[in-house]
């Protein structure tokens, strides 16, 4: 695997990663931008439309039918949250030329020309959106808000990112508003797509072989109408914050099973200690070997699950578990003291060889599969970093227990945050 990136106008790269190792190219578009409350509804609904169709491709059917025709190509999109940036993202895989019985097809520079028109040629009527199309994502849009609480677990864990970053832009819900939604028409929001399209940092990824990539994408005609920018997004770096004191909130809800979301801030000093926030979370409650999963799970019984995620863009980690609504309080005193033990180093050698052993073996995964390989290096992207594998492995294994120490040690609660029954309060009186 060979990775190397150009700049072809200021604030729109491409990005090669040449393999051998698949049968299909994989293009990848991202669009990144602040996030804010005025822009995040529409960019919900601007990739819900633009997935509709574009000028040469004006339905879904028609689409569906070109991507046939190209040996069963597969387009997708999507939208993430990543530290205070909103990216819109555009996949396109289709076979890799070498294994096509056409040899005259260039299905590289075929697949690369339709995403990019999906994205910046996009279909418009009277200097506008489609409005039946406007229309009708405007509903498939508001019922994905208004199913925002059906998944429990993900409703505890953005309320919480809620609660911990109030009228802040990581706490907006990437999906955006009702009230906004409404009050958007086919006319602003394609006027709103035109100017965000002049300014949004651009990166365009190939995945694959190949070799004439770079050259395919700077003679795009939609490419070349581009204009260069200052690049509006947000660098992701290790941030500095202050100790708060500690939220509790508690809600309640239709739930056959407590939902606990625990919100923690890092004090971090340097970028480096995120290679030693990765060892400390992978035995906080990352693997099935740690203490919230032997301790709170298994031990005593408490959580249907017990795990932890590092944020590392925000500098947060979340503790989540499912368990008995009677049993918070409990579960609450065993969490706080595997804390405790984490910054005592009540943890040994053999935890944390096991840590990295498993965290090393993800990493060695990482080029097994296009859009990780993709996703690992817009990461380094947007938090300005280079770091190939190798080093990455290296760093990791070079962690010592007195730096996991230090970062326990940093370590305080923002939020915690308890989704329960809304009967339990009945029945306990």
């Amino acid at each position: 695997m060979r990775y190397k990136e150009k700049e072809i106008k200021k604030g729109i790269k491409i990005h090669e990663i040449q393999t051998n190792k698949f049968k299909t190219n994989l293009i990848a578009v991202f669009l990144s931008m602040p996030i804010t409350k005025e822009n995040v509804t529409k960019n919900s609904l601007l990739l819900a439309v633009l997935r509709r169709g574009s000028k040469n491709m004006p339905t879904q059917e028609q689409m569906s039918q070109e991507m046939e025709e190209m040996y069963g190509a597969s387009f997708d999109c999507g939208l993430d949250k990543t530290g205070d940036n909103h990216i819109l993202k555009f996949y396109l895989e289709s076979i890799n030329d070498s294994f096509i019985p056409q040899p005259d097809e260039n299905m590289l520079k075929t697949s690369i020309d339709k995403l990019l028109e999906i994205i910046f040629n996009p279909l418009v009527e009277n200097d506008s959106f489609k409005e039946e199309y406007v229309k009708q994502e405007k509903e498939n849009v508001k019922r994905i808000i208004e199913g925002k609480p059906d998944n429990k677990a993900r409703y505890a864990f953005d309320r919480c990112i809620e609660e911990m970053y109030k009228d802040k832009p990581y706490g907006l819900y990437k999906y955006g508003y009702i009230e906004d939604l409404e009050q958007i028409t086919a006319q602003e929001l394609y006027n709103y797509y035109k100017d965000m399209i002049s300014k949004c940092k651009i990166d365009i990824f190939v995945s694959g072989d190949i070799n004439q990539s770079t050259s395919i994408v700077e003679q795009n005609e939609d490419i070349q109408k581009l204009q260069e920018r200052e690049p509006n997004y947000k660098v992701n770096r290790v941030e500095s914050k202050e100790v708060v004191q500690e939220n509790e909130v508690i809600e309640e809800m239709d739930v056959t099973q407590g939902k606990l979301t625990i919100g923690l801030d890092l004090h971090l000093e340097n970028e480096e200690q995120k290679y030693d926030t990765i060892l400390y979370n992978a035995i906080l409650g990352g693997t099935a070997n740690s203490k919230m999963f032997q301790e709170v799970r298994e031990k005593a019984s408490l959580a249907y699950t017990a795990s932890s995620s590092y944020v590392r863009y925000k500098s947060n980690i979340f503790i989540k578990c499912g368990i008995e609504i009677k049993n918070y309080e409990k579960a609450m005193e065993i969490i706080r003291k595997q804390l405790e033990d984490m910054k005592n180093g009540v943890f040994t050698d053999e935890d944390i060889e096991n840590a990295k052993k498993g965290i090393i073996s993800g990493i060695k995964a990482i080029d097994d599969e296009q859009d990780t390989e993709i996703t690992y290096f817009f990461g380094q992207e947007l938090t300005d970093t280079k770091t190939s594998l190798d080093e990455y492995m290296e760093k990791i294994q070079n962690v010592t227990k007195e730096n996991i120490i230090k970062v326990a040690n940093s370590v305080t609660v923002n939020t915690v945050y308890f989704l329960k029954d809304n009967s339990s309060a009945k029945e306990e009186n």
